[in-house]
């Protein structure tokens, strides 16, 4: 699934300022005041996989394809199965309810303006929010390889033939006689010739269809259903050989605890992490969180696997290997210079500081 964040803009009235902005974490039983609430994010993966059903009908004419077409690879029997094909990976930010901020606006004070998500999440102070362009997610695909045969490929002489071995000769000549038609009409052999090129093409793609429909009646039909799958997983720390979910040729997408497939693995290592504090020094962090509190992740690597084979690598930024830092809120309430920030709301990252 692709991300597309919608940016809900709050614009706080901003007026004279003598006292400072009041930043402060939220705690549920704590009554608040005014100003803005946000959440920092945490990084949840999200894997997409097309899945593609292949429906196989066989042609009743199947047992005299080599016979009277030369063709040896036919379907023998109806088949339903499945097909496992590209898979992606997103990361997106998902709010952390263990870490939301108030931003408390005081009376008399130059109160800044911020934008959030739908969900919560910062994006912007001082500054407009412009969302960047994201990719559309894959749109679910219906299509067809190969028609099935209709009714109308069944003429007079078809019908009347008799045995199945007889209809099959029949369908036989109907098909090089159609392709003799295509040939004279392409050399200008026809003694009927159309009248323009582009009646030959609707001519030329006429016989064409009807070949292909004749020719379903040998080598049978076989229609396609692409769907698109997604999984989405939020890791507390690293993740080895983790089961996204199962694939089976026969039954499709299964749970990860169906063993009816084949496993798909997620591979989450950390490649940048902050050093962890110890206890004194969190207690202190903690009290003295009286700023724009923002995130700095660390970076890891995600592998999705298959039968040991790769089908996703990707280094991405992860909120969990990271640490948190605080911007000073009285940068932001400059009257005539006021500090513009840009977050990225799927990381609660800095992304770009300005006046």
């Amino acid at each position: 699934m692709k991300i597309v964040i919608s940016i809900l803009g709050l614009l706080l009235s901003a007026v004279a300022a003598t006292a400072q902005t009041k930043v402060e974490k939220v705690v549920p039983t704590k009554a608040s005041g005014d100003g803005i609430t946000y959440s920092l994010p945490v990084t949840s993966f999200v894997v997409g996989a097309e899945i593609t059903k292949v429906t196989v009908k066989a042609g009743p004419y199947y047992r005299y394809a080599e016979r009277y077409l030369g063709i040896k690879d036919v379907a023998t029997e109806d088949a339903v199965y499945y097909e496992l094909g590209k898979v992606t990976l997103t990361s997106k930010g998902v709010p952390d309810p263990e870490n939301t901020y108030k931003i408390e606006f005081k009376q008399k004070t130059v109160a800044p303006f911020a934008y959030l998500t739908p969900e919560g999440l910062l994006c912007a102070i001082n500054d407009v929010y412009v969302m960047e362009e994201q990719a559309q997610e894959p749109d679910t695909e219906k299509g067809k390889a190969n028609i099935p045969p209709s009714s109308s490929v069944y003429t007079e002489e078809l019908l009347m033939a008799g045995s199945v071995a007889r209809q099959a000769e029949v369908a036989a000549k109907q098909i090089y006689h159609l392709r003799e038609s295509r040939t004279d009409i392409l050399t200008g052999d026809a003694d009927n010739l159309p009248p323009d090129g582009e009646a030959m093409k609707i001519v030329i793609s006429k016989l064409e269809e009807q070949e292909k429909a004749l020719t379903a009646l040998f080598t049978g039909s076989e229609t396609r259903e692409t769907i698109w799958f997604d999984v989405s997983i939020l890791p507390e720390d690293e993740l080895e050989r983790e089961v996204l979910f199962r694939f089976s040729s026969k039954l499709g997408i299964l749970d990860a605890d169906d063993l009816g497939g084949e496993p798909v693995y997620i591979n989450l290592t950390a490649l940048e992490r902050a050093p962890e504090l110890d206890p004194k020094e969190a207690e202190k962090k903690a009290k003295s969180s009286k700023g724009i509190v923002y995130n700095v992740p660390g970076r890891a690597r995600v592998e999705i696997i298959r039968n040991n084979k790769t089908l996703v690598k990707k280094d991405v930024p992860v909120v969990q290997f990271g640490t948190q830092e605080m911007l000073v809120p009285v940068l932001l309430e400059d009257k005539k210079e006021p500090v513009k920030v840009i977050f990225y709301p799927e990381t609660g990252a800095i992304r770009q500081i300005t006046k």
